[in-house]
């Protein structure tokens, strides 16, 4: 919609929506305050559920408004709940006005204006003009048994793996290493003078899906929410503690539209169920957390959920060849909200809903940075969610995971073994610590195996998907795509 036009319309909606309501003004600051990449922002609302979620997610108040002091602009986020009414429900970026306006919805990042809409859609603007990154990625730190630390981020798309990934606790036989947590969900990376990418988590909080979360997939998380949590669209035991489908068994549950639930019936808690809480809660939270000029990186994940095809994990051959894995990355859809579940949907790293700009001159601007610096991170794709013929997941997945993170380090450091493919370099027999872990006879065969004519297809389908970008899609990307082509068919 042409910006002027739209916020002609949101101005009409607006107008007289918080009548006899309170508004709060909600001043807040994305990263460590004294850090030069961090950005000053202030929401206008009248939800209670916004102003709570900023004080957990955000540094907010004095610290934002002490920050704004000689500064030129800020980003401003209007927001009202309206009436609800769903035909007259808008969220809407100007990005060249740092201006968010959302009406009519309560819901996470629809309200919450911190979150994807200044922390990427806005701010992935700024990125392009000044020569950084926002990206819809997490960063951890592996720690190994001699205290050296190695920095990763990851992008991932919903139900892909993500959170599970940033808060992984190594299982038995990995005791030796360590996983730090610096943020689950935002990455804003930046050039240092020493030509490396340097990441910050703008954020100081979580805002985590319930649905699968328990003890077993993610127990780090789980002793992080025991407090000072908000739960949203999670059920309820009859002493009116928080319960999801994920949990024991209770006596009494009401659903999260507060009816009586019984075992069998509809889910519990609504599939997109959530719970925010301050991340200084982590039990592993990295000491470099707040640290202002951020933590190097030296890999970059791509990894969408695929049960066929994409390798369990793939190194690429240059930072030119990881953009293009990133551009090529797809998703199947899981939750019934997005329709047919099982579908391929394209997902250019993870950033297709948040980009603020055209995605032609995003692939360039992430392509720009191999100028730059010739110190640039590592990137592979991954991919936990293979089946075999039986329709088992090949690979256990959760804290299993880490034993292809320690692959990935070992590349980073120069210690791990790879052998060449046309996708990439897949580990080396032997080169993966699969020691005391129990997989089904072959299965380590069929996860790292290169399928050439299945991806031919999938090659085909990225060059349809890359065309509709028309000529603002980089050549660089084309000739990429071409080699890819070309390796797959030698």
């Amino acid at each position: 919609m042409d910006g002027r036009k739209a916020e002609d319309l949101l101005w009409r909606i607006f107008d007289g929506c918080m009548a006899g309501r309170t508004m709060y003004v909600v001043p807040y600051l994305m990263g460590p305050g004294d850090s030069p990449r961090s950005q000053v922002g202030v929401e206008v609302t009248d939800s209670l559920y916004v102003v709570v979620s900023l004080r957990i997610m955000t540094r907010m108040g004095a610290v934002a408004l002490d920050s704004l002091k000689g500064r030129q602009e800020f980003v401003r986020g209007i927001h009202s709940t309206g009436t609800m009414n769903h035909s007259l429900r808008y969220i809407c970026h100007f990005p060249d006005r740092k201006l968010i306006m959302s009406i009519n919805s309560n819901y996470g990042g629809n309200a919450l204006l911190s979150k994807k809409s200044h922390s990427l859609r806005i701010a992935s603007v700024s990125a392009r003009e000044e020569g950084w990154l926002a990206e819809h990625m997490f960063v951890v730190g592996i720690e190994d048994g001699s205290g050296r630390l190695t920095y990763i981020s990851g992008a991932f798309p919903s139900a892909s793996g993500k959170t599970n990934l940033a808060m992984l606790k190594p299982p038995p036989g990995l005791d030796e290493l360590k996983v730090w947590l610096l943020g689950d969900d935002i990455a804003w990376l930046d050039l240092a003078p020493d030509g490396r990418l340097y990441a910050i988590n703008p954020e100081v909080g979580c805002f985590c899906v319930a649905s699968n979360s328990n003890e077993k997939t993610n127990p780090n998380l789980m002793e992080s929410i025991r407090k000072d949590t908000i739960f949203t669209n999670v059920g309820m035991t009859g002493e009116r503690a928080p319960w999801w489908d994920a949990q024991p068994l209770v006596a009494s549950v009401f659903d999260w539209q507060g009816r009586p639930w019984k075992p069998g019936g509809a889910p519990a808690a609504h599939p997109n169920s959530r719970f925010t809480f301050p991340i200084g809660q982590y039990p592993m939270l990295s000491p470099k957390s707040d640290d202002p000029q951020g933590v190097p990186v030296s890999a970059i994940l791509f990894g969408g959920r695929r049960s066929e095809l994409v390798p369990l994990v793939c190194e690429a051959f240059s930072w030119e060849h990881g953009v293009l894995i990133g551009a090529m990355m797809k998703v199947e859809t899981t939750a019934a909200a997005e329709g047919a579940v099982g579908l391929l949907r394209e997902d250019p790293m993870a950033m297709r809903p948040f980009c603020g700009y055209h995605m032609g001159d995003y692939f360039q601007h992430w392509l720009d940075f191999s100028r730059k610096s010739k110190s640039l991170p590592k990137i592979f794709q991954v991919n936990w969610f293979r089946k075999g013929k039986d329709g088992r997941f090949l690979w256990p997945g959760y804290g299993e995971n880490l034993r292809v993170l320690k692959w990935i380090v070992g590349r980073v450091n120069g210690e791990a073994e790879a052998v060449e493919t046309p996708l990439g370099y897949v580990p080396a027999p032997g080169s993966l610590d699969l020691d005391g872990l129990e997989l089904q006879e072959g299965a380590i065969d069929e996860l790292l195996r290169v399928d050439r004519e299945g991806w031919l297809e999938e090659s085909r389908a990225s060059e349809k998907f890359f065309k509709t970008f028309g000529e603002r899609f980089p050549k660089a990307l084309w000739r990429e795509h071409s080699s890819l082509i070309a390796r797959l068919r030698g």
